[in-house]
C-alpha cells in the first residue's frame, strides 16, 4: 500500500480521521521539535511545545490547502505556536511583576518604562516591510544564520543580509525618534542596533 501524501493525510484529519495524525507525527515530529528547541533552547519546553503544535495541527489542519509544501505550513504553525508561548510567558511575568509592584509600591517608574519600551518596539516592528521584518525576526530573535534564512524563504544569502540591514536601519530611525536613552541602549545591547 502506497503511503498517503501529506495533503491526503491533512484532508483525512480535517475530515475526522484522527488516526492519520500518527503518520504526520512520525514524519514531522523531529522537525517540529528541532524548531521548538532552537527557539527556546530548553529540551523540556521544546517537548511540551512539540505536543502543543500537534494539538494545534488538529485544530488548524483544515486550513492547509496544499498550495505549498506541508512542511512549510507546519513550520509556520510551529513558529507561531512558540511565539505565542513566548508572548504568554511575557504576559504572565509582567502580570506577576505588576502585582508585586502594586503590592510593594516600589519601582513603578522603571516598570512603566519597560512597558513603554515594549510597546514602542512592537509598533516599530509593525512598521517594517514584511520581508525585512521576517528576516529581522529570524536573525536577531530566533537566531538563524543568513544561509538558513535564505533556504527558508527561497532567496539568496545576499538578499537576507540586505533585508536585515534595511530592517535594522529603519528600526533605528523609528526607535530613536521618541524613545528614551535607556531603550536605545537596551536595543544596542541585544545586537539589533550597532
Amino acid at each position: 500500500m502506497t503511503p498517503q501524501s501529506d495533503y491526503e493525510l491533512a484532508q483525512a484529519i480535517s475530515g475526522g480521521a484522527i488516526s492519520c495524525l500518527e503518520d504526520l507525527y512520525e514524519r514531522y515530529n523531529k522537525m517540529v521539535f528541532g524548531v521548538c528547541l532552537r527557539m527556546t533552547g530548553d529540551v523540556s519546553e521544546a517537548e511540551d511545545l512539540t505536543q502543543d503544535v500537534f494539538i494545534q495541527l488538529l485544530k488548524k489542519v483544515g486550513t492547509f490547502r496544499g498550495d505549498s509544501r506541508f512542511s512549510t505550513w507546519l513550520y509556520r504553525l510551529t513558529v507561531n505556536q512558540v511565539l505565542m508561548h513566548f508572548r504568554n510567558s511575557i504576559r504572565r511575568r509582567e502580570s506577576c511583576v505588576l502585582e508585586e509592584l502594586i503590592g510593594t509600591r516600589i519601582g513603578k517608574h522603571s516598570f512603566s518604562h519597560q512597558i513603554v519600551d515594549r510597546i514602542a518596539l512592537d509598533l516599530a516592528l509593525a512598521e517594517l516591510p514584511s520581508g525585512s521584518r521576517s528576516v529581522f525576526v529570524k536573525f536577531d530573535v530566533e537566531g538563524y544564520n543568513h544561509q538558513e534564512i535564505a533556504d527558508i524563504f527561497g532567496f539568496s544569502t545576499g538578499n537576507s543580509k540586505s533585508q536585515l540591514h534595511k530592517a535594522r536601519r529603519k528600526l533605528r530611525k523609528l526607535l530613536e525618534l521618541n524613545q528614551p536613552q535607556s531603550f536605545r541602549t537596551a536595543i544596542r545591547r541585544m545586537g539589533a542596533m550597532p
